[in-house]
């Protein structure tokens, strides 16, 4: 057995090409639905972060008993039975969950895992004037930690994608192996790199707005569209990181004898429905209708 998923936090299917989106620039998921199939009717079970991932380990639902938490001591976790039957599992994430209360259980089940630091409001780098002792201002932290995220090859998602491949061209070769590449984008914050922003040209001239909060729409027009831009700017930078991946399935030649699966959590309200984001209102089809490629 040899396989990889490619995990993203927030993957809108209303603005994939191979979805219909004829705006976005994401030239590598078209190339990735060449590849695949295309699965037209996935949804979500259990949201948002922790019980999807609950899901994912155990195949059970998760809402019907309880919200965000840990894997229990007694829950089957698949790639727990994998290491157990003699496949190594290797876990490569910049989602900050995964290693706080509520989530410190998941990685472990892992034969072997990587945490990449800095994404949201990560606890990360220390500027004491400019955070509180209590570490419960995300916003502030995130601030501090975008001061150190100033290239693209900075940024934690870059940098999940590097050590993907670098498993890749360790164990490429090797047999029995699961590889899960996970990035947080393009979960908010929309944060990226103006080259990917100069992909969706505007005439904005206001603060940037890339963090919008779990709430009714109150923003302008121009805003609502600014927020818009910088998530399809983000996509655009996760559409390349699927591109070096389906660079190495091609370099070591694993169409032949790799599963691939690229997947996500849940999408995004971006104002439909008069809304932003997610959990707070009903499960629009815009949340609970995902993407999936196998």
């Amino acid at each position: 057995m040899k396989a990889i998923m490619l995990m993203y936090d927030s993957l809108n299917r209303r603005f994939l090409p191979p979805y219909g989106n004829r705006e976005v620039h994401a030239p590598n998921s078209r190339r990735l639905a060449e590849r695949t199939v295309t699965f037209d009717n996935c949804y979500v079970g259990s949201m948002p972060c922790m019980p999807a991932r609950r899901e994912l380990h155990t195949g059970r639902y998760n809402f019907l008993h309880r919200s965000w938490g840990p894997l229990e001591p007694f829950d089957l976790s698949m790639p727990e039975i994998l290491r157990h039957h003699g496949v190594s599992t290797h876990l490569i994430s910049d989602h900050q969950h995964y290693w706080e209360d509520g989530g410190a259980t998941y990685h472990q089940r892992y034969s072997t895992w990587i945490n990449i630091r800095g994404q949201e409001g990560d606890r990360w780098i220390a500027h004491v004037d400019e955070t509180t002792p209590l570490n419960d201002d995300l916003r502030a932290q995130d601030r501090v930690n975008r001061q150190y995220l100033t290239s693209e090859e900075a940024q934690p998602q870059t940098q999940t994608i590097d050590q993907g491949l670098a498993f890749l061209e360790r164990n490429h070769q090797a047999d029995n192996w699961f590889l899960q590449i996970e990035t947080f984008d393009p979960h908010e914050p929309f944060f990226t790199q103006e080259h990917y922003k100069e992909l969706y040209p505007d005439n904005w001239d206001g603060p940037e707005l890339d963090w919008p909060e779990y709430r009714p729409v109150d923003e302008s027009a121009p805003e609502v569209a600014r927020i818009r831009r910088n998530y399809l700017a983000l996509l655009s930078m996760c559409d390349r990181s699927l591109g070096r991946v389906l660079d190495a399935m091609d370099r070591y030649g694993l169409w032949d004898d790799t599963m691939l699966i690229v997947n996500t959590d849940h999408g995004f309200l971006l104002g439909e429905h008069d809304w932003w984001a997610k959990c707070v209102m009903p499960f629009y089809d815009e949340v609970a209708h995902t993407p999936l490629f196998i």
